[in-house]
């Protein structure tokens, strides 16, 4: 019988992060499933995602792991894992014990190790960081004098 892996995340600002958690996800059974939570979804827990919904999964759905993309509109899931007959649950370990509930369900939970480095918050703060860098720049320089003066 094949073996169902569901992989979860907001997948915004994909990064290398992302595509590593899903291959890995796809190394632990025959059929993976990628839940790509929606707008609506992440702006109840956080900010907005820089990258709209329909963008994220069109991106998602291009790789060559996922045999199926679906919209994902909880963080529950409970149903999801019943509807589908999901073996394994694979999440950034950012989310550490939250989906251990699933154990009861009869899943194998797994933690994906993010470790240091890129994640979408941190690709968010650089870019915000560099944006007010060069705002800075273009906005402190010195008055040029209209007549000329001073310039030679």
């Amino acid at each position: 019988m094949s073996q169902i892996v569901y992989v979860s995340g907001t997948f915004d600002l994909f990064h290398s992060n992302h595509l590593k958690m899903i291959n890995y996800a796809k190394g632990l059974g025959d059929i993976l499933i990628v839940g790509v939570s929606t707008d609506e979804l992440v702006c109840s827990y956080k900010n907005p995602p820089a990258v709209p919904f329909e963008e994220r999964i069109a991106i998602v759905e291009g790789l060559a792991a996922p045999d199926v993309v679906i919209p994902q509109h909880t963080l529950e899931h409970r149903g999801t894992v019943n509807k589908l007959n999901i073996d394994s649950f694979v999440i950034g370990d950012d989310w550490e014990g939250k989906y251990d509930y699933l154990k009861e369900e009869g899943v194998k939970v797994f933690y994906f190790p993010y470790g240091v480095g890129t994640s979408s918050t941190n690709l968010k703060k650089k870019i915000y960081e560099q944006y007010r860098a060069l705002i800075k720049q273009s906005d402190e320089h010195p008055i040029p004098d209209p007549e000329g003066k001073g310039n030679e």
